[in-house]
C-alpha cells in the first residue's frame, strides 16, 4: 500500500505533463498551421490573379512575369475550371485513376468544400475561372505533426510509468528473497535445537503425553523455515494428489478453530496427480483458510471444493463471512493491504506469488457479497 501511495503522484505529475506538453504542442501547431494556410491564400490569390491575366492577354502583353508567378508553385496543389465546371488546368496532382477527368472533378469539389476557392471575373458577360486549391505538402505534415507528437508522448508516459513499476517491482522481489531467506536462517538454529530438547526429552521422559504434542509443534516451525526457504528461489515440482494435501490442512485448520466453524469439503471421490510445490500449496490454502476464519468471526461455514474443466482445476475456497466490495477485489492482492487492527497485509500477496509465479496458475475473487460472504478461485492449468 506505501509503494501504491507513492506511485500516485509520481503517476499524476507525468499525465499532468503529457497533458500540458500536448496543450502546448496542439496551440503551437494550430496557430503555425493559421499562418501558414493564410500565407498559401494570399500566394493563391497572386498565382489566380497571373492566371487571370494570363486568359485576357492579347499577343502584345508581355507574359513574363505572369509566367514566372505561374512556373514558381511547385507545392500547393491546384486545379482551374471555368464556369461550365469544366477544366482548364492543373498542377501538383498526382492522378492515379485512368479516368482524369473525374478525378479532377473530385478534386474541385473537395477544395470548394474546404473553403479553398478564389473566383477571377474575365469580363462584363460573366466569364470567370475558379481557382481551386488544396493544401500544401508541408501544411499537410503539420496537421498530422501534433497527433504523431502526442503518440510519441503517450508512449514516453506509458514506458516511464512500466519502468517505475519494473524498478518496484523487482526491489520487491529482493525483499522477498531476502527476507524469506533471512526468516529461515533465523529459524533454523532455535528450531535444531529445540528439536535436541525433544529428543532429549522423549528419553528421560518417555510416558509424558505433552512431548508428542511438542514434538509436532517443532515439526510445524521445521515446515514453516522450509517454506520461507522456497520463497525467492524457483521450488521443484512434483506430482502430488491433492486431495490427500486439502484433507491434512483441514485437518489441521478444524483443530486450531472455534467448534462454531463448520469446515466443508466437496471433493472428486478420486483426482490424479497434480504438479505441485506441496509446501507451499499447503501455505496458500492455509492463508486462505485463515482469512476466511477470520471474516467469518470465528462462526460459520468454510467450504472448500475441487472442479475439473477440460483444461483447468478449480480449488475454491468459500465461507460466510462480512464479504469484500467489489472495488477491492484486486486491491485485496496489494502488498501491505489489509483490514485486521493486527498482521503485515502480506498473506494474500504471497498467495498471488506462489499461484501465479511457482505454479503458473491464477487465483482471483470469485464472487463475494457483503454479510454474505467471498469465494476465491484458484485456477491451475492441468
Amino acid at each position: 500500500m506505501q509503494f501504491i501511495k507513492q506511485m500516485r503522484p509520481v503517476k499524476f505529475w507525468l499525465v499532468l505533463v503529457a497533458v500540458v506538453i500536448a496543450i502546448a504542442s496542439l496551440g503551437v501547431s494550430h496557430s503555425l498551421m493559421t499562418d501558414l494556410s493564410a500565407e498559401e491564400r494570399e500566394r493563391m490569390e497572386v498565382w489566380a490573379e497571373a492566371m487571370k491575366n494570363l486568359q485576357i492577354a492579347d499577343a502584345n502583353t508581355d507574359l513574363t512575369m505572369v509566367l514566372k508567378v505561374l512556373n514558381a508553385n511547385h507545392t500547393i496543389p491546384v486545379v482551374v475550371v471555368d464556369q461550365n465546371g469544366e477544366v482548364q488546368t492543373y498542377r501538383n496532382i498526382e492522378i492515379l485513376s485512368n479516368d482524369t477527368v473525374t478525378a479532377l472533378t473530385d478534386k474541385v469539389e473537395r477544395f470548394k468544400y474546404e473553403g479553398n476557392s478564389i473566383r477571377m471575373d474575365l469580363n462584363e458577360n460573366g466569364d470567370y475561372l475558379d481557382v481551386c486549391y488544396g493544401s500544401s505538402l508541408m501544411l499537410t505534415r503539420l496537421a498530422i505533426y501534433p497527433y504523431v507528437q502526442l503518440a510519441v508522448v503517450l508512449i514516453f508516459v506509458l514506458i516511464a510509468i512500466f519502468a517505475l513499476l519494473s524498478a518496484k517491482k523487482a526491489e520487491q522481489n529482493k525483499v522477498w528473497v531476502g527476507l524469506s531467506k533471512e526468516t529461515a536462517h533465523q529459524l533454523g538454529t532455535p528450531i535444531s535445537s529445540l528439536m535436541a530438547w525433544v529428543e532429549l526429552l522423549k528419553m528421560q521422559y518417555p510416558q509424558d503425553d505433552l512431548i508428542p504434542a511438542m514434538a509436532e509443534d517443532v515439526e510445524r516451525l521445521q515446515m514453516i523455515a522450509n517454506r520461507f526457504s522456497k520463497i525467492g528461489s524457483i521450488p521443484e515440482l512434483e506430482d502430488a494428489n491433492l486431495k490427500d494435501l486439502l484433507i491434512r490442512v483441514t485437518d489441521y485448520i478444524a483443530h486450531r478453530a472455534s467448534d462454531k466453524v463448520n469446515i466443508i469439503t466437496q471433493l472428486p471421490d478420486a483426482l490424479p496427480p497434480i504438479r505441485l510445490n506441496v509446501a507451499l500449496f499447503e501455505w496458500v490454502i492455509e492463508n486462505l483458510c485463515k482469512n476466511a476464519i477470520d471474516a467469518m468471526g470465528g462462526v460459520g461455514n468454510l467450504v472448500i471444493s475441487v472442479h475439473e474443466t477440460s483444461k483447468h482445476w478449480h480449488i475454491d475456497v468459500a465461507d460466510t463471512g462480512k464479504g469484500i466490495d467489489k472495488r477491492y477485489f484486486e486491491t485485496v492482492f496489494t502488498p501491505g493491504y489489509t483490514t485486521k487492527k493486527r498482521g503485515w497485509g502480506l498473506g494474500l500477496s504471497l498467495v498471488r506469488r506462489i499461484i501465479v509465479e511457482y505454479h503458473s496458475g491464477r487465483i482471483f475473487i470469485k464472487q463475494s457479497e457483503i454479510n454474505k460472504g467471498t469465494i476465491f478461485r484458484i485456477e491451475l492449468k492441468k
